[in-house]
């Protein structure tokens, strides 16, 4: 048997949700105080030290893995609500538009959301990689720390230079967004960098004999 699976189960689960909601909120540019910022900033850097877990407990390959399949559900995730969004809404219902209105996709929000999403957690993979084999179980913080600065300003730089090439959003509120997320992200890793010592390597053992 595995054990720590039912960890990586909780832990990968809550890295595609936070990804899903993520990229959800994202949609949505809001104002906090006096800084424009996208609305998955709420929830988006929790996703780099839940990588990091998924990492710990499963290892790059299983890290790399939930990086893909948390691509492929948001992007279908996005077609899916697309085509509700234009399907013909029920006469007798009424035209429901506010569903289009709230969730019908940005593509240029995102198609930015996905290729940053992959690209930095990729990277975050790689960096966590080389860290762990260089210091092995020595301080655990800086797998956090070390990864999720290269990760977090390369996340951030894709995702708004691609929205704003895709004419999402226009130079001052992009340079805006980018400030906010890196500091938003960087006080995020600092927070969760303890959350490293709660689990616990996979570990493959033999099953008892009959």
């Amino acid at each position: 048997m595995i054990t720590g699976l039912r960890t990586l189960l909780i832990v990968g689960g809550a890295y595609v949700a936070a990804q899903m909601i993520a990229d959800v909120a994202s949609l949505r540019i809001v104002d906090a105080w006096g800084w424009a910022v996208d609305a998955g900033t709420i929830v988006y850097p929790i996703t780099f030290t839940l990588r990091d877990l998924i990492h710990k407990v499963g290892g790059p390959t299983a890290a790399r893995t939930l990086i893909g399949v948390a691509a492929v559900v948001n992007l279908v995730m996005a077609l899916v609500f697309w085509l509700v969004a234009e399907l013909p809404a029920d006469t007798v219902t009424g035209p429901q538009t506010e569903f289009g209105m709230v969730l019908a996709p940005v593509w240029g929000i995102v198609i930015a959301s996905i290729v940053a999403e992959v690209v930095a957690e990729l990277i975050d993979t790689e960096v966590y990689r080389m860290w762990e084999r260089r210091m092995g179980e020595k301080a655990q913080w800086g797998r956090v720390l070390v990864s999720n600065a290269v990760a977090i300003p390369v996340d951030s730089a894709i995702f708004v230079g691609l929205a704003t090439l895709f004419g999402v959003f226009p130079a001052a509120v992009a340079w805006s967004i980018l400030g906010v997320n890196i500091v938003v992200k960087g006080v995020v890793t600092l927070v969760s960098i303890p959350w490293i010592y709660a689990v616990k390597p996979a570990r493959l053992e033999s099953s008892p004999t009959i």
